[in-house]
């Protein structure tokens, strides 16, 4: 068996669960990430239970966060016309700020160390990688796992394709208290966008839309946005007037990338929103980003125990599974995100999933896994 050293780049949900699976058999993982634990994040908060037997393995105890139980989706166009489905696998709500935290205890316990600095520059010789933060320290490492999100200084850096242009897109996301079945993932179509509306833990609303910058640039604030665009849809309109915000303010992240992107770059190992950002209107983020840790923690461990003789075999491993469960919902992702942005053809799709309701269910199973 090797001795490998594995540094993870980025402690969100995929980092931190490939931390947690490769020490779990013996691997030392040094995890880097540049924010203190716990901390919100713009997300939609819902994950599908795809994802469970995989916790049951990995010994995380999710009932002890007492997440939700999400069994229905509904869908609504911008007109308010809307239609309900039973999810097929159904899944649960828990915000990352506990669900990071719970993650990032674990990875403690299980032997990870953990670092809060920001990486500043990632070099690859010799078979080795120098990692250098922000503070000057310099980590070696046999492999790299590129955790660091949707994007990051690391991208520009590594020069990859898809930072090269600018992203249409922004995200705003905020808590709050209301009434809200528990049991229910809305998503609420409006001019430029959608929106994702769930139940997680302590009673809490999460609500996570998802605009594009040309539409939101019109106006002057988020405020101004919500009251005139998003509240256009009826659905929305009813649950921000009796909802109440919890944060001082909603959370923004801008320039989010639905492009193509490498699960391998400068002999990086890319996983969660890193490797590939499915749109959130799929529903699929983050089961996905927590599969992409159990492939990459897979194929370290056959390289561990020699079951991958080469560096160049275990990537091409790992692109292979990579694409094998992914390449096609990010495709589907991307096709489902011009339809419902385009009103016609959103009203188009409303009415024949009304006639053919089964295809509803279709399109859900075409974005999300089985359980693994």
């Amino acid at each position: 068996m090797r001795n490998l050293e594995i540094v993870i780049i980025g402690g969100g949900l995929a980092g931190l669960t490939a931390g947690i699976h490769l020490s779990k058999k013996g691997i030392s993982v040094t995890i880097i990430e540049k924010n203190d634990f716990p901390k919100h994040k713009v997300c939609g908060e819902y994950v599908s239970n795809e994802v469970l037997s995989y916790f049951d393995y990995l010994d995380i105890q999710l009932s002890d966060l007492k997440p939700t139980t999400i069994t229905k989706l509904l869908f609504s166009t911008t007109d308010g016309t809307s239609i309900n489905t039973k999810l097929p696998l159904g899944g649960f709500g828990i915000s990352r700020y506990e669900l990071d935290f719970y993650l990032y205890k674990k990875a403690i316990a299980n032997g990870c160390k953990i670092i809060i600095e920001e990486v500043e520059e990632v070099t690859f010789n010799n078979e080795k990688f120098a990692i250098t933060t922000s503070q000057g320290t310099i980590l070696n490492s046999d492999f790299v796992i590129g955790a660091f999100g949707k994007r990051s200084t690391i991208d520009i850096k590594l020069n990859r394709n898809f930072i090269k242009q600018k992203s249409p897109w922004l995200a705003v996301k905020g808590h709050y208290s209301g009434e809200f079945p528990s049991d229910l993932v809305g998503l609420y179509n409006f001019k430029g966008g959608y929106c994702g509306v769930s139940k997680v833990e302590k009673n809490i609303i999460n609500i996570c839309y998802l605009a594009e910058y040309k539409e939101f640039k019109k106006y002057k604030n988020i405020n101004d946005f919500q009251n005139l665009v998003v509240k256009k849809n009826p659905h929305l309109n009813k649950i921000f007037e009796n909802s109440k915000l919890l944060f001082e303010k909603p959370l923004t992240i801008s320039q989010i990338s639905f492009e193509e992107k490498l699960a391998v770059e400068n002999h990086i190992l890319m996983i969660g929103d890193t490797a590939g950002l499915i749109h959130p209107l799929c529903g699929n983020g983050m089961a996905m980003a927590i599969h992409s840790a159990k492939l990459v923690s897979e194929v370290l461990i056959d390289f561990s125990n020699n079951e991958l003789k080469t560096r160049t075999e275990l990537e091409k491993k790992y692109n292979k599974v990579w694409n094998f469960n992914f390449k096609k919902r990010l495709k589907t992702g991307r096709l489902l995100a011009n339809i419902i942005l385009k009103p016609k053809l959103s009203v188009a799709l409303m009415r024949i999933i009304i006639l053919f309701p089964f295809l509803l269910k279709t399109i859900i199973k075409k974005t999300h896994g089985k359980p693994f």
